[in-house]
């Protein structure tokens, strides 16, 4: 029987082991299109609170507050299409039967995940694109090309590892149950990252713990992008490869144990 974690499905040539994946992630892509209520807030709640915080009140803080915000209300809106695009959406397939539908089909046993893996890669491009229009025309932060690239690179490739761990929450939750629990997750993680308010003015013990979350390591290579960095990329890089492969090992173990 064919499943996610098997080998490629037999009999099918190069071409159309290619185009078995184009079109499951074509089609995932047009399934969230479709749906406004993920589509909306996960493009509009950063962009508003970077609208509200990084331009309208940003003359109240200092002169680097909508750079500095432009990081983190960057790296806060590629979260969601990952934990919510991933775990929700695959607790729900799953209790539906509809994970177990398309693993009997002649279809290659990555292209579910790898769809999904699209949608929230272009879900995050277009948040990172809207973030930096903001940044650059709204609030008129000076960014170079290269910049502008590296942020949007870092963004972009970030998500993955938010891919990684919604999808071990998928593995774990319910269908009526998982967003609950990815917003028991999703914004407890946002505020201890630093991601809303900066760690400085936050108590040390929780200064401490910040590192325990993936989104504070995407977040400290984001303001390296844009030349705000303390140092230490690689590192950041390394931990956030680390988590993504954790996640991934610990969520394939459940969908080879339980579907």
């Amino acid at each position: 029987m064919n499943t996610i974690e098997g080998t490629a499905t037999p009999g099918m040539s190069t071409a159309r082991l290619f185009n078995a994946y184009v079109q499951e992630a074509r089609a995932e892509v047009l399934r969230y299109l479709r749906l406004p209520g993920f589509l909306l807030p996960t493009m509009l709640f950063p962009s508003v609170f970077y609208l509200m915080f990084g331009i309208f009140l940003a003359k109240h803080n200092s002169p680097d507050a909508a750079r500095y915000l432009l990081a983190s209300y960057g790296t806060f809106g590629v979260m969601a299409p990952g934990l919510f695009g991933f775990g929700v959406s695959l607790a729900i397939d799953r209790e539906h039967g509809l994970l177990t539908l398309k693993r009997a089909l002649p279809m290659p046993p990555g292209a579910y995940l790898v769809g999904k893996m699209c949608m929230a890669l272009m879900m995050a491009s277009v948040v990172t694109t809207i973030m930096l229009c903001l940044a650059i025309f709204g609030a008129h932060v000076q960014l170079g090309a290269a910049n502008i690239a590296a942020f949007f690179i870092t963004e972009v490739l970030g998500v993955l590892v938010f891919c990684s761990l919604g999808l071990l929450l998928g593995t774990l939750a319910k269908g009526q149950s998982a967003p609950g629990l990815v917003n028991l997750i999703y914004l407890p993680m946002a505020f201890l990252s630093g991601l809303w308010f900066p760690l400085s003015i936050m108590p040390n013990f929780l200064q401490a713990l910040a590192p325990v979350w993936p989104a504070y390591h995407l977040d400290q290579l984001a303001l390296s992008a844009i030349g705000m960095g303390q140092g230490g990329v690689l590192i950041h890089a390394l931990v956030l490869a680390g988590f993504t492969a954790v996640f991934l090992t610990l969520a394939a173990r459940r969908l080879a144990r339980h579907g």
